[in-house]
């Protein structure tokens, strides 16, 4: 038979339970010490850089909106536009290739990726720049014949800005093959059996069930290989291909001013990385609803949401 409750009067050492509860938050005074310490440098740094006189702001107020800028920035943008649009096709196609059971195809692919993703980009850049030392012609026809379809000069076809395309599309292509292999190792298999016993085929199943599933790990990586590939485009300055950064270098190789026109290509490259995170952000909360509630809050709601909570927590400890 179980035991009966005491009653509370028969313990009267114990106290009732208080009838209001004052919750004091947690003060975090080492993480204010932090960030006041690290406002202070990144203040003093702003400051100390603002009284240089060696910066020469008039230079760089002079040509940060000059028409060579600009002619370079639109080279950079389509150079950004037109190798990420290569990389990302012809990454998918790698990627289905590499997932495939022909042994072919699967060493092809592989190849590719070995040779493209272990050299240098701007080993790479040149290479496609002085493909004319090595091939004076290009011949497209019917291998091991005299049959010739298509003869031109290298160098008429390999213009800077094609040679600059190629390498990093190319290059490009080999880092995309293999974010998007792993989003469609990330797709559950069932996905795909259920829709082959539907009687979908491999090509339609790709495209309509497991591609946009994958969207979700593929889109991340993505967005950082786009902001990524528009910084490297600095790197075809070597082969000359009229970008952001050729501009700036014969710029400053008649006027002797580096450090300001660098300061120029900076400015410009933080503005275009902040344009291209606005996207990003949004479409990595698109295609990550109904993960997390972080995924779904941009960092402007963050910094606002933390703002708040701060003024609350100020608003409490002062009653």
């Amino acid at each position: 038979m179980p035991a009966a409750s005491t009653p509370v009067a028969a313990y009267p050492h114990r106290e009732s339970a208080p009838d209001h509860i004052d919750i004091v938050p947690v003060r975090h005074y080492g993480r204010w010490t932090a960030a006041v310490a690290a406002v202070a440098a990144v203040g003093g740094l702003i400051g100390s850089l603002a009284k240089n006189a060696n910066l020469h702001w008039d230079v760089i107020g002079h040509y940060l909106f000059t028409g060579l800028i600009f002619d370079g920035l639109a080279t950079t943008l389509w150079l950004t536009a037109a190798a990420m649009a290569l990389g990302l096709v012809l990454g998918t196609l790698i990627a289905v290739m590499r997932l495939s059971t022909n042994p072919v195809l699967y060493g092809l692919s592989s190849l590719f990726v070995w040779i493209f993703r272990g050299t240098p980009l701007l080993v790479q850049i040149i290479f496609w720049g002085y493909a004319a030392a090595l091939y004076k012609q290009v011949l497209i026809g019917i291998p091991f014949t005299h049959v010739t379809f298509l003869q031109a000069d290298t160098n008429s076809l390999l213009t800077p800005a094609v040679a600059a395309l190629l390498a990093l599309g190319l290059n490009e292509a080999a880092y995309a093959s293999e974010i998007v292999r792993a989003g469609i190792q990330s797709v559950d298999p069932g996905q795909t059996e259920a829709a082959h016993s539907l009687g979908m085929r491999p090509a339609l199943t790709m495209r309509r069930i497991v591609l946009p599933q994958a969207m979700r790990v593929i889109i991340p990586p993505m967005g950082n290989e786009t902001i990524n590939m528009l910084k490297m485009t600095a790197l075809v300055s070597v082969i000359a291909a009229h970008d952001l950064m050729s501009n700036i270098q014969d710029v400053y190789a008649q006027n002797y001013q580096v450090i300001p026109m660098l300061v120029v290509a900076s400015i410009w490259y933080l503005a275009l990385v902040s344009l291209l995170s606005i996207p990003q952000a949004w479409m990595e909360r698109r295609y990550g609803r109904g993960t997390s509630a972080a995924g779904r809050t941009s960092p402007v709601q963050r910094i606002l949401k933390g703002a708040v909570s701060l003024g609350r927590t100020k608003k409490e400890t002062h009653r």
